[in-house]
């Protein structure tokens, strides 16, 4: 069958049409902007930074972009949606590479895995690490793609709205034995330590601990199979920039410096917004893209809430921080991967450190991000870019980061420069360096945790906040702290869920 091409743009609001505010430009408030556009609602998003993002900040400094993160693109046909919904098509902003391999994991003793969709490549390499877990690739594969199919297609951008939601799928969970964790499924099929590191680590990419995580998140394997793993050019920003294009083509806006300090709720309901500097913007509805603990917790008065008290925000779970430097170099590192994992001599007990005793160990676990492997635009001529992410305790952990940040990147850069990026010292040209006090007062990250709630089984699906605000009206969330969770698919399906709940604009429409 022949591609249709685009449906026509929807009609560019006027303003007659229900307003509706989104709290924040990360990927869960640029996609509702732009699916509340195709709706028919007048959108404006308020961005307290001075660019749209959110954790998708990039930073120009000396000549090198730096991605503030995420930088794993997977799934892209959701972000296809957005610019479908305005008529056009994706590729015409946006160049997708995909990545071969999608990682490579490197141990500590200096052994690696490509971590790949070849499977034959893949079963040469467990193979070299243990020949009787060579079956058990194909075992686990059925599994993560029994527990995707309901997980990700079935429920991935489903509202779980009333607790009859949680009892339909009970028994699928059972069945798919999500009680356990992503570390025990995967214990369950693979017997050598290494390959349940690298079949395990997944969790960490979206906050969670992979010996809690419900194997649920096992799904992740089997989506990265489905649909690969890629990177943009020119950077995930590119991505970003490209959202905002589109929600400016629907006649809508984007307000930069803007610091929301209230949700404004009258009789029950959501009716606007409050600036730092007393302006009250009106709105029909609000969504919340800032991190969802926040959202209750400082932009709704106690008073609004029933569920989400004080006292339930306090006592819920909250995902790990990160320390991230970005660092350009003044050489290219060609044989480091875009997307380099860099496992430290503990994994049981390096995890333990950071989700349980919260402390700051003094070995670690790294993920090395070097997007000029595929975009060299994104440095000066013979130039690399890269970051080096580390997980760290959240701020429940007693951690005086004004004292500990620089001895920490020093520590981590002299790991690096020992390991993958020899004499890196030396080649450092420029740097800057993220702890989990910026994403506390940066990113209004509750506790500075990087990724919102903990994805546990009692934190998910019903469990997490709803993305229709089980106490206010008129109120919806999206993002890494609302379901389905964290990750660019979690993120944008947050945005998804919302064309099954908020009505049309022109409904809303009295004569």
């Amino acid at each position: 069958m022949l591609d249709p091409g685009p449906k026509p743009a929807p009609r560019t609001p006027d303003d007659r049409a229900p307003h509706a505010v989104v709290i924040g430009s990360g990927f869960g408030g640029l996609a509702a902007a732009v699916r509340l556009g195709a709706k028919g609602y007048r959108v404006t998003v308020l961005e307290k930074l001075d660019q749209p993002g959110g954790r998708a900040y990039v930073h120009k400094q000396d000549g090198f972009s730096f991605d503030a993160g995420p930088t794993i693109v997977t799934a892209p046909y959701l972000f296809e949606e957005l610019w479908k919904l305005c008529g056009k098509r994706m590729s015409d902003d946006i160049t997708l590479k995909p990545m071969s391999p999608f990682y490579r994991i490197r141990f500590d003793d200096g052994t690696f895995f490509d971590y790949s969709d070849d499977r034959n490549a893949v079963l040469d390499q467990i193979a070299r690490f243990c020949p009787d877990d060579v079956p058990a690739y194909d075992r686990f594969m059925a599994a993560s793609h029994e527990i995707f199919k309901v997980g990700f297609e079935q429920l991935g951008d489903q509202p779980f709205s009333r607790f009859t939601d949680m009892l339909k799928i009970a028994p699928a969970m059972l069945r798919l034995e999500s009680y356990r964790s992503v570390y025990s499924l995967v214990a369950k099929h693979f017997k050598d330590p290494k390959l349940r590191q690298v079949f395990s680590f997944h969790p960490l990419l979206i906050g969670g601990n992979p010996f809690m995580s419900s194997s649920v998140y096992c799904l992740i394997t089997y989506l990265e199979k489905q649909w690969g793993v890629h990177s943009a050019m020119g950077g995930t920003g590119a991505l970003v920039a490209g959202l905002a294009k589109l929600i400016a083509g629907q006649g809508n806006r984007i307000l930069y410096n803007q610091d929301v300090r209230q949700i404004v709720v009258e009789h029950g309901a959501a009716t606007g917004v409050k600036l730092a500097d007393g302006e009250v913007i009106k709105a029909d509805i609000v969504v919340s893209n800032a991190d969802s603990a926040s959202t209750y917790r400082y932009l709704l008065a106690p008073e609004a809430r029933r569920r989400w008290t004080d006292a339930k925000i306090e006592r819920s779970r909250y995902s790990m921080s990160l320390f991230v430097w970005y660092f350009g170099t003044k050489r290219r590192y060609e044989d480091v991967k875009h997307h380099t994992i860099l496992l430290g001599p503990r994994y049981r007990e390096l995890i333990s450190d950071i989700f349980g005793r919260k402390v700051l160990a003094d070995d670690f676990s790294l993920y090395l991000h070097r997007p000029t492997a595929t975009d060299p635009s994104l440095a000066p001529p013979g130039c690399d870019t890269f970051y080096v992410l580390s997980p760290v305790p959240n701020l429940l952990g007693d951690i005086d980061w004004h004292s500990k940040a620089e001895p920490y990147r020093a520590s981590i850069a002299k790991m690096l420069g020992a390991t993958v990026l020899p004499g890196l010292e030396e080649q450092v040209v420029s740097s800057k360096i993220t702890t989990p006090l910026d994403f506390q007062d940066r990113l209004s990250s509750f506790r500075g945790a990087a990724f919102g709630l903990e994805p546990v089984l009692w934190q998910s699906a019903w469990f997490r906040p709803h993305n229709q605000s089980e106490d206010v009206k008129n109120l919806y969330l999206v993002g890494a702290g609302t379901h389905p969770g964290a990750g660019l698919p979690g993120v944008l399906s947050s945005a998804r869920v919302l064309d099954s709940l908020v009505p049309e604009a022109n409904s809303l429409v009295t004569s």
